[in-house]
């Protein structure tokens, strides 16, 4: 059970600074890199304000570990700058050593030192064993102080995982530094554990930047969450922003698992290759009516209607069991669509069948990418 905040578990100093984070203009890639975009990130501005918890959300490959690197000190970034409580930790002539930067790291495979106890472990960053009183509370926060004198092997998935945690806020970072902590662990602890990192978090007054590719665990747990792909920030809002209004045709896609329809003008109607669109929801665009606009549609999987039918155009490609209701994987000539129905409509994987939008559809359009950050020429 967590605990109130103990007398060595205070505000960091650097609390008064406005932002624990700030990016900006950040770009970088590695040497050598071949195929697709050579960047690895491309013009990065993001702030982490003092206290949040923000998520790094984005499919494998986006950039995400990379971002979180260049602000541990791990690696540096090659153009723009990194700030930390208000300090200039990296930038175009210098960038300040990982230890020097007072960031707490939680690792994806614990990182922890086999040959070290739980108390060691949570204790090896302290300078000369100061502030023991700090160890033996954090491991009591997190429910450890039991275990205390086993070693890291000796530990279940779940304890490895909070004692990693214990030993990053140890030093009382300001910033704490999470690359998907929760993906090595079965359901049930990582609900659990998810559930309680932003409690464990504002008790030791730390912010934390948590990277994972589960849009779910984003929004269940973190203030903001930044959606990130092919190393571009899409969007970086609260949890009811990326829902109710997101960016891009992407963040639709990944975080809300929706539709992305090409949609194209007839006249005065909007039209897909599911038939024309009933409406669009007012926090779309303003209608474009130009034949040669490039436009999309964001489409819930239950705004569209699905019927067997021998001669439809559309073929159940796979489907998933979800409780109450199945979700079929459908193919329409070359696009793959989800579709959510109810249970007394069991089509089999390969059969036939027709699709067309439901007619209370509200859909969302997209001029194509017309907020991302524009391409850096390199030179």
């Amino acid at each position: 059970m967590l605990q109130p905040l103990g007398p060595d578990g205070g505000m960091p100093s650097g609390a008064d600074c406005l932002h624990a984070i700030e990016l900006q203009g950040l770009w970088h890639r590695f040497p050598g890199r071949s195929g697709g975009s050579e960047w690895t990130l491309q013009g990065i501005d993001l702030r982490l304000e003092h206290g949040e918890l923000v998520g790094l959300l984005g499919p494998s490959g986006c950039g995400k570990t990379t971002l979180l690197r260049l602000i541990a000190g791990f690696d540096w970034p090659e153009r723009g700058v990194i700030h930390l409580a208000g300090r200039e930790v990296a930038g175009p002539t210098h960038c300040l050593a990982p230890e020097r930067r007072g960031v707490g790291m939680v690792f994806q495979d614990y990182a922890l030192f086999p040959h070290l106890t739980a108390w060691s472990n949570v204790c090896f960053g302290l300078k000369h064993r100061q502030n023991s009183a700090r160890a033996a509370w954090l491991l009591n926060l997190l429910g450890l102080s039991e275990l205390a004198e086993r070693y890291p092997h000796e530990l279940s998935g779940g304890q490895r995982q909070r004692l990693a945690l214990a030993r990053a806020l140890a030093p009382e970072p300001a910033v704490v530094l999470l690359d998907e902590p929760f993906s090595n662990l079965d359901v049930e602890v990582r609900l659990r554990l998810r559930s309680e990192l932003p409690t464990v978090l504002a008790q030791c007054g730390t912010s934390g930047l948590l990277v994972t590719h589960d849009p779910e665990e984003a929004l269940a747990i973190c203030d903001r969450v930044a959606v990130l792909h092919d190393g571009r920030l899409h969007q970086c809002a609260s949890p009811q922003q990326l829902v109710h209004q997101p960016a891009t045709s992407f963040v639709g896609r990944f975080v809300l698992q929706g539709n992305v329809l090409p949609a194209w003008w007839q006249g005065s109607d909007l039209h897909t290759l599911l038939g024309p669109v009933p409406t669009l929801s007012p926090s779309s665009p303003p209608r474009q009516r130009d034949p040669e606009a490039s436009l999309e549609v964001l489409v819930s999987p239950d705004d569209i209607e699905i019927d067997a039918d021998d001669s439809g155009a559309a073929k159940v490609m796979g489907r998933e069991f979800l409780g109450r209701t199945w979700l079929y994987q459908v193919e329409q000539g070359d696009v793959r669509l989800r579709v959510r129905r109810p249970m007394d409509l069991p089509l089999q994987i390969g059969q036939h069948c027709g699709l067309h939008l439901r007619p209370t559809a509200v859909l969302k359009t997209f001029p194509a990418d017309s907020s991302l950050q524009p391409t850096l020429v390199t030179t």
